[in-house]
């Protein structure tokens, strides 16, 4: 007896394999990714946040730093917070300060600066009684510090 082929078998089809794949969209991906880590690093390098922090903000931070030095500590002014000549008889916090008594910073407001010197509305709250006045800071080495004139 033959055998009868079946229908589904056929001629064998030849699959050409023999195609050559490029590495080129490859080192294309690597080297866009690389530009762009390269871009964001000179981004934050020559661009960095401190910078964009206005004078405003960084009169209100030192404020609160002067705020939170008082509640930290007994020494008028806090440490690295106060003018050289700070005279504690004339602090901003004067009458509020005590033992136990935590002072709350409310609002910064009204910033005005005059080159090296700023001035400030600062309402702050001990006790639940609130108490607003214009605070005194200058500029020294780059730093605003809170003055008694």
């Amino acid at each position: 007896m033959t055998e009868q082929q079946s229908p589904d078998e056929g001629e064998p089809i030849v699959l050409d394999q023999t195609d050559k794949r490029s590495i080129a969209p490859f080192l294309a991906a690597a080297v866009f990714a690389v530009v762009v880590l390269v871009a964001i690093g000179l981004g934050g390098v020559l661009s960095p946040a401190e910078k964009n922090v206005t004078e405003a903000e960084k009169i209100a931070g030192a404020v609160g730093n002067f705020v939170e030095g008082a509640n930290n500590t007994d020494m008028v002014p806090p440490p690295g917070t106060g003018c050289p000549d700070f005279d504690p008889a004339k602090s901003p916090l004067a009458g509020q300060e005590g033992v136990g008594k935590t002072i709350e910073l409310v609002a910064v407001t009204d910033q005005s600066l005059n080159g090296d010197r700023a001035k400030a509305t600062v309402t702050t709250k001990v006790d639940g009684k609130e108490h607003t006045a214009t605070w005194n800071l200058t500029r020294t080495d780059g730093k605003w510090l809170v003055c008694n004139v």
